[in-house]
């Protein structure tokens, strides 16, 4: 195993820091910029190679006690910047950010992420997936190995989330979803694929779990999607709110709408007079957004691709909103709200290059970048929201 020593530079996409070797460039795990470490190669990628931090030689005055006792070299893959303090590792994303706008966008920002909340970065996850090993105990993955660490007590996890899951034995394979809804109820659901079936057990509370935000509830399957950090919803619904500007008798397109948390803001904008499409692949978040939406006829669920609703909708939108998945909408999507000539676009990535290619793809259509805000929404992380509004006049 080759080891260097090596003084890392700027953070790259995806929680390593730049280092060079002889030429080569080397990505660095569990440094800081400015740092002198003795490293292990971890991959060969030829024209690169992947290494982790054994020995921080020079520390940064950033650097701090792990935050999480479970995560690091040789531990869980929970918390990839946990030795960072809060506010460095904030430094640390946004300057990811702003090199993947500048080099996939085309487009300059030089913000800051801000923190999602005020109450710190532990203990904000209220929902987690556990796997369970051959041995029958649950545990986090390690990085980029199918190896898992049976210490549970990560911490981004809320208090109390798992506790007493460790001291029992499970079927080897399965996965252990757990969630603490807004009524500070425990939800524990085994979950197993068996062919083309997936097969769920309610081990502790019951499928749905109870999330509010505002005025509005949603009983969400335990397996399903919903925000991690428990005042992410909330947040992201208000900032929608506000950039979408959705009025009486508009056409909104909720894509990747998941339960329906933005569909319900802009069906309360649009009114009764205007229309809400909401389209997402997931049948439970489907069935989970009519439900909470029966009262608001002027939102229609749709249960299809987003190529497919967009292909097959006859009336063009006044504003779109978009939370992909990490992969983000990609070319063939934003090509087809170009050519609806949809003007105003709040679009949502949880993925940096991703989110910033994308920015790049509506900016060849025309449109313009009026604002930027970017979130810690996973504090311990690599990980950022970040969410843009996206504007083009009508031909």
């Amino acid at each position: 195993m080759i080891e260097l020593t090596l003084t890392v530079g700027a953070p790259a996409n995806g929680g390593s820091c730049v280092a060079r070797h002889d030429g080569r460039v080397v990505f660095v795990r569990y440094a800081l910029p400015g740092e002198r470490v003795r490293a292990r190669v971890t991959a060969d990628r030829n024209s690169y190679w992947h290494a982790e931090t054994i020995e921080v030689i020079e520390p940064s005055d950033d650097r701090v006690e792990s935050l999480c006792p479970i995560a690091g070299v040789d531990g869980a893959g929970c918390c990839d910047l946990a030795f960072a303090e809060p506010t460095a590792a904030r430094a640390f994303k946004a300057e990811v950010v702003t090199n993947q706008l500048a080099r996939l966008g085309d487009h300059r920002w030089d913000g800051v992420a801000e923190p999602l909340s005020a109450n710190g970065a532990t203990g904000w996850r209220t929902r987690v997936r556990l796997d369970v090993g051959a041995d029958g105990r649950a545990g986090f993955h390690r990085y980029h190995s199918d190896e898992l660490v049976t210490e549970l007590n990560c911490a981004q996890l809320h208090p109390g989330m798992t506790d007493g899951l460790d001291a029992l034995e499970w079927p080897p394979g399965v996965h252990l979803h757990v969630a603490l809804d807004d009524d500070d109820q425990r939800h524990v659901v085994c979950s197993a694929r068996q062919g083309r079936r997936t097969s769920t057990d309610v081990v502790e509370g019951s499928y749905q779990a109870v999330q509010r935000v505002g005025r509005r509830s949603w009983r969400v399957p335990v397996t399903a999607f919903w925000q991690a950090h428990r005042d992410a919803a909330r947040c992201y619904s208000r900032l929608v709110a506000e950039w979408a500007q959705a009025g009486s008798g508009m056409t909104a397109w909720d894509l990747y709408g998941g339960a329906g948390v933005f569909a319900a803001v802009l069906g309360d904008a649009v009114g009764e007079t205007g229309r809400v499409v909401s389209v997402d692949t997931s049948r439970a978040a489907a069935r989970a957004a009519r439900a909470a939406l029966s009262d608001l006829p002027q939102v229609s669920v749709v249960n299809d691709s987003v190529r497919r609703a967009l292909t097959a909708e006859p009336v063009r939108a006044d504003v779109a909103v978009l939370d992909p998945p990490r992969s983000g909408a990609g070319r063939e999507v934003i090509d087809l709200l170009a050519a609806a000539e949809v003007p105003r676009i709040v679009h949502i990535g949880c993925e940096a290059a991703s989110f910033a290619r994308d920015i790049g793809l509506y900016r060849s259509h025309g449109y313009v970048v009026e604002n930027i805000r970017v979130f810690d929404s996973f504090p311990l992380t690599h990980h950022v929201e970040c969410v843009a509004l996206l504007c083009r006049e009508r031909a």
